[in-house]
């Protein structure tokens, strides 16, 4: 077995095809901001001598600004190795999703948007060029870089408004797989998100071939449907049928970890909780008159696994790598090649229950960061999770199922190293019903492990809110960008997340990661099912206003989310 070699070839193709993809510009007319941010300049903004921006927003005293001098230090101890330049554009499109065809919104004119892959230690320099009828921005999702370079609106930044382009430019540190996405309301609901894959120059791992495996559930464009439509249905609640704040759809946050908590990761972008307004005319993806599309709203949607309720949203399609199961992507290696299978779910409302039928798996990484090596037959993928794992093919071909775990539903690719028919698109392999991990199984690798200790500082995230009026909060109070809970640098933080609501949500934070308990794994998400609590630790050392929040798109952009500020 031989050791996959750095890809600078394949950075290079995908820097030349991102490039190549880049579309016209649209009007700049009828565009709302964003719902989480104030007005920026129109033209392409970057690092003043790489200290501040001039563009950064301002916010309470006393507290390390996005720009200040001390992420200009945390900044500078990172190092800065070679620079790898690469230029997105996010706008309207048509994509063809395996016998389906939609009007959205992405990066170039591909689903997922161009892998960008580079090494540990590298810089990484990001054109973004907004075509889009309003604002967005872009989030690295689990990536520990400058705060300045985060992509929130409102808190790190100036939105990227209609016709503009920013400049992202941050040392990137640790290898592993991650995704970029906007921050912008409900945008990453749509096309807009790609593969970011960091590979380790002093790579451990032996294996023949790679497959970068992206989960997402889809909406957009179908039957006259948005994003924006599902979340304006979302938050006329549901009253007495509330099935989020009162009632029990079965499971009713049963533990299956043993431990009182599930603590598969989550990851989804954090929005602010200000209403979108509704799709402009001239955007693809609005519908004439009314609101747009039928019922998304989904009832009876339960699972064990995640407590109870397993979403608020009826998704039409399930895709793996932008495929749908009429037309799924096939990947094709040798009988006995060792694959490393790289999972992302780009999901924005949907845990994914996934298993390559015939085979079983050895879990080797969660949201980037290496664990002890555990085998099972499925894993449940919250939405923004990560997982790597390493399969040895066998002979034939093979179904890659992603369970929309509690929908009934489920997307499909194929594994194919020898002849024969490819299953039926309803296939269910086995392994679905196998043995299954989730976070809360795992350990830490000793090389990442925190270090014994107590925690300096408790911050208690008591997440609130019900389906009946589709309140979601933290600590009762939707975002407010001024609403800080305090940190200092060099603290042992633990957040203590209490859920007092009945559904299950996956808290992602920005710029860190956190251990769970008992030696458990290093994640950026983690589920905090309903009616139980998780306390899980980080070491602040990494200056700046950071985001904490639900990493499903319709509950973030709802108000569950808030701030984490270090302190001057």
């Amino acid at each position: 077995m031989r050791t996959t070699p750095t890809r600078r070839a394949i950075l290079g193709a995908g820097i030349a095809a991102a490039g190549s993809g880049l579309l016209a510009a649209c009007s700049n007319s009828g565009g709302s901001g964003g719902s989480s941010g104030s007005s920026g300049s129109s033209g392409s903004n970057g690092p003043k001598n790489g200290v501040g921006r001039s563009d950064s927003p301002t916010g309470p005293e006393g507290y390390v600004s996005p720009d200040g001098a001390e992420v200009a230090a945390a900044e500078a101890a990172r190092g800065s190795g070679p620079v790898r330049k690469v230029k997105l554009t996010a706008a309207p499109t048509r994509l063809d999703l395996g016998g389906r065809t939609v009007a959205t919104w992405a990066y170039g004119d591909q689903l997922p948007g161009q892998e960008v892959r580079v090494t540990a230690g590298d810089t990484l320099a990001v054109t973004v060029a907004n075509h889009l009828p309003q604002s967005t921005s872009m989030h690295w999702h689990g990536l520990a870089l400058r705060n300045d370079m985060d992509g929130v609106p409102g808190l790190t930044q100036r939105p990227i408004k209609a016709g503009a382009a920013f400049d992202y430019r941050f040392a990137v540190e640790h290898p592993g797989t991650y995704w970029f996405h906007p921050h912008s309301g409900v945008q990453q609901d749509r096309g807009l998100y790609a593969p970011l894959i960091v590979e380790d120059p002093k790579e451990p791992l032996k294996y023949d071939k790679e497959w970068v495996v992206v989960l997402d559930d889809w909406v957009d464009g179908i039957d006259g449907s948005t994003p924006d439509a599902v979340l304006a249905e979302l938050r006329k609640g549901m009253g007495g049928m509330d099935h989020g704040g009162g009632m029990d759809h079965g499971g009713g946050g049963m533990d299956h970890d043993g431990g009182g908590m599930d603590h598969s990761g989550h990851g989804m972008s954090g929005m602010s909780y200000r209403s979108y307004q509704k799709a402009p005319a001239d955007s693809p993806t609005a519908s004439p008159s009314g609101p747009p599309g039928p019922s998304r709203m989904m009832m009876g949607a339960t699972s064990p696994l995640l407590g109870g309720d397993a979403g608020d949203v009826a998704y039409p399609l399930h895709l793996v790598n932008g495929r749908t199961p009429d037309a799924p992507q096939t990947f094709r290696a040798a009988p006995g090649d060792r694959v490393r299978i790289r999972f992302i779910n780009a999901g924005g409302d949907t845990a994914y229950r996934v298993c390559l039928g015939g085979h079983r798996m050895t879990v080797t990484h969660t949201d980037g960061y290496p664990v002890e090596h555990a085998e099972t037959d499925a894993l449940l993928l919250g939405m923004g999770e990560r997982y790597d794992v390493l399969v040895t093919a066998g002979d034939g071909v093979f179904p890659l199922t992603a369970l929309a775990e509690g929908k009934r539903a489920s997307g499909l690719a194929l594994l194919r190293t020898g002849g024969g028919a490819a299953p039926e698109k309803s296939v269910r392999p086995k392994e679905l019903d196998g043995r299954l991990l989730t976070a809360g199984h795992l350990k830490a690798d000793a090389s990442v492990r925190l270090k014994p200790g107590a925690p300096d500082r408790t911050v208690t995230m008591r997440l609130t809110g019900s389906m009946a009026k589709y309140d979601w909060a933290v600590n009762g109070r939707r975002y407010d960008p001024d609403q800080r809970y305090p940190v200092r640098a060099g603290e042992r933080v633990r957040l203590s997340f209490v859920n007092a609501t009945t559904m299950w949500h996956p808290m992602h934070l920005h710029g860190h990661t956190f251990a769970l308990p008992g030696g458990g794994p290093r994640k950026d998400t983690a589920i905090v099912l309903p009616g139980k609590s998780l306390d899980v630790d980080f070491d602040a050392r990494n200056p700046g206003l950071w985001m904490l929040h639900c990493h499903n798109v319709y509950h973030a952009e709802s108000g569950m989310m808030t701030v984490l500020g270090y302190r001057k």
